[in-house]
């Protein structure tokens, strides 16, 4: 009989809204989830920390790296200075142009991992970035030398954005966004590796979040081609008036909840000879 396949799902946001975490919390204690990514920048991560970390024994918990949504957690005249962090588009050009305040980012990475860190108690099982911002140049660079700086090497894993040629063609849907996500995380996993971190093989998740396409049909594309330590991401949540002034991505919010929570997700899964793991527990040495 064929082994069953290990795939992981990551809900990011937490600690974006109330509404957005009370969701995600409902998800990890349906065991629909096995990892959960955090913004700690803005006002709701001290109190949704705690209540993340009473049950965090069923799931890895990360760091969500954030530069675009919300305000940095210390001064960064450069980067940030109207006190808000700048759009992705203006991001991702002054990284592409090398023209990225580095000492105010790594300033920036080292407050959010101390954030992370005072409230859980513990290091981050894992890295990622709102947005991807993790994977670009320069502030990769950045990352990868915090995170060695902290001995996460050989502990925490990392997020690889960036899938193969073969399985985006294979999954379809969404192809452009994954193409171009892809591009600016060239290098990414080598660069990781290097610095000893492991990385998950194989990452779905992207999504158009337009409330009228069926959720459901898009994540039964997300679990083609899968690689070996196969990583899906997931923005499920509940939405509230705090959530809509913040982000434009709402009622799909609700619509990936109730698919979480639902039978279908375990029925696809064993559909396709798939059980859910954390990559912590996935022989981090092997990515």
């Amino acid at each position: 009989m064929a082994k069953e396949r290990i795939v992981a799902i990551c809900a990011d946001d937490y600690g974006l809204s109330h509404g957005v975490s009370v969701g995600i919390l409902k998800a990890l204690d349906a065991g629909r989830l096995t990892a959960v990514s955090a913004l700690v920048n803005g006002p709701r991560w001290p109190a949704m920390g705690r209540e993340l970390a009473r049950r965090g024994h069923s799931a890895d918990l990360g760091l969500h790296f954030n530069l675009t949504l919300g305000r940095p957690l210390g001064p960064m005249p450069n980067f940030a200075p109207t006190g808000t962090f700048p759009p992705v588009s203006r991001v991702i050009r002054m990284a592409l142009r090398g023209k990225l305040p580095m000492e105010e980012i790594r300033a920036e990475i080292d407050r959010q991992f101390d954030r992370f860190e005072a409230v859980l108690e513990r290091r981050p099982d894992h890295v990622d970035g709102h947005q991807h911002v993790h994977v670009l140049p320069g502030i990769r660079q950045a990352l990868l030398e915090a995170m060695a700086a902290r001995k996460l090497d050989g502990r925490a894993w990392l997020r690889d954005a960036g899938d193969s040629l073969h399985r985006i063609a294979a999954r379809g849907a969404h192809a452009r966004k994954a193409l171009a996500v892809r591009t600016l995380s060239a290098g990414f996993r080598r660069a990781a590796q290097r610095r000893g971190f492991s990385v998950n093989e194989g990452f779905a998740g992207f999504s158009d979040f337009h409330p009228g396409h069926d959720y459901a049909a898009a994540f039964e594309t997300y679990l083609r081609a899968p690689g070996r330590r196969h990583l899906i991401m997931c923005h499920p949540g509940h939405v509230d008036d705090e959530l809509k002034a913040q982000d434009p991505v709402t009622i799909t919010r609700e619509q990936e909840l109730a698919f979480l929570l639902s039978p279908r997700l375990p029925q696809m899964l064993e559909k396709r000879r798939m059980k859910l793991g954390r990559l912590s527990e996935a022989g981090k040495a092997r990515a």
